[in-house]
């Protein structure tokens, strides 16, 4: 019971001070405040953005990977060497992956290129032209709203046939249902035999935005000599890392290299993306660390002379605490919970602040914001202990009083 005294009285007597001199209060805690906002702002950023990126960017489909001619590259001259090095993925690939690989279950072959669309008097200018087989359906995020996908069929007799997106089928073909209808690709007449659900946008940009037709419709037309996308769809998760070594493997031998030679192809899964995207963010995290670290102190600074000036004030009180039987310790408990009481109370309002940012901006903006409960706990943990902290020398001082020249003294 005495230990709930000692901890609650002094708590009290911090509201009490923060009622009493808010404006004070305000001013004395602006720096723990704005350091306590400014990291759950960064966090519940960095937070959202993860999360978005995993779901919409780096989301290549369930457990799919791609093999590819250049690996993530992030410097100027290993992207010299990799242009030098690295061949084409040609279509010869895809079948020798297709018809050896075992582990697998689905593998599938994919090229882009960017175009103009149109249909009647309505054109649609830098649409997204996509050449795949009809195995991409199966692992790919977009799926048919009406019609239907490429099908195997399409693709051995070079169908002109289109799946399109849901935003070309809506500019394109106003108050009209697509399926049927014709469109141009490259000037080309193609049908229509399926619309994709809409998707939305990502960092701004619509993924609506697009054509799928057969990939040899596609090499027909664009052209054969240009490197290839194979697509594939691991079992499971926990078939991933044996379904990449498989395809490593199998690259490996059609390139002919040595043991000690570098793959001359890259494959890349969500995982390589997202680890690329957190290295990113962890340098942001950081570089924003020294900021917060410089608002704290401040802030911390700011708490200890505040209770410098308290402990002048109240040197009589102490005083007289003293003559009644307080103890050194009970008046370090003291200042030490007040100081603790007013950081960790500007902790919780930077939290608030931070919220309301996070809430306002998500719902707003396409920025996505997502604050973590640990990052709460975590910024309301660090604004106490700074308050305990920088609260230790005016806390010591005032235990340290003499209990006769505390009585004696006269604000």
């Amino acid at each position: 019971m005495k230990q709930t005294h000692s901890f609650a009285e002094p708590a009290l007597i911090a509201m009490q001070t923060i009622r009493a001199h808010k404006l004070r209060t305000f001013l004395t805690l602006l720096g723990v405040i704005l350091s306590v906002c400014t990291l759950i702002v960064v966090v519940g950023l960095i937070e959202g953005t993860n999360q978005y990126i995993q779901d919409r960017v780096a989301n290549m489909g369930s457990n799919v990977f791609l093999v590819l001619r250049f690996p993530i590259i992030t410097d100027a001259q290993e992207f010299v060497k990799a242009l030098r090095r690295n061949k084409n993925i040609t279509w010869e690939d895809y079948v020798a992956l297709r018809d050896t690989l075992k582990l697998p279950k689905n593998v599938g072959v994919e090229t882009r290129s960017m175009s103009t669309l149109r249909a009647g008097t309505q054109n649609l200018e830098d649409v997204s032209i996509r050449g795949v087989t009809a195995s991409i359906g199966e692992m790919d995020v977009e799926e048919p709203a009406t019609g239907r996908y490429i099908v195997e069929g399409d693709s051995q007799h070079r169908a002109m046939v289109t799946f399109i997106g849901s935003e070309v089928a809506v500019k394109l073909f106003p108050g009209v249902d697509p399926i049927g209808h014709t469109l141009e690709i490259a000037g080309l007449p193609f049908e229509v035999v399926g619309v994709a659900k809409p998707i939305g946008t990502v960092l701004g940009q619509s993924q609506d935005n697009f054509a799928y037709i057969p990939v040899e419709t596609f090499l027909k037309i664009y052209g054969s000599n240009r490197s290839l996308s194979i697509n594939i769809q691991a079992h499971s998760a926990e078939w991933m890392a044996r379904t990449q070594e498989e395809a490593r493997v199998l690259m490996r031998a059609r390139r002919h290299l040595r043991q000690n030679e570098e793959d001359s192809f890259g494959i890349i899964g969500s995982e390589t993306l997202m680890s690329l995207w957190k290295q990113l963010t962890g340098a942001i995290a950081a570089s924003m660390v020294g900021i917060v670290s410089v608002f704290l102190v401040i802030g911390g600074v700011v708490i200890m002379n505040v209770m410098l000036a308290s402990v002048t004030e109240r040197t009589r009180e102490i005083g007289i605490r003293k003559s009644v039987g307080a103890r050194r310790r009970d008046i370090l408990m003291q200042f030490l919970v007040e100081a603790s009481v007013m950081s960790g109370f500007g902790g919780a309002i930077g939290i608030t602040v931070a919220w309301l940012i996070a809430v306002l901006v998500d719902s707003t903006t396409s920025v996505p914001m997502k604050v973590p409960l640990s990052a709460v706990i975590v910024a309301l943990s660090v604004s106490t202990a700074v308050g305990l902290f920088f609260g230790i020398y005016p806390a010591t001082k005032a235990a340290k009083l003499d209990p006769i020249e505390a009585l004696r003294f006269e604000t």
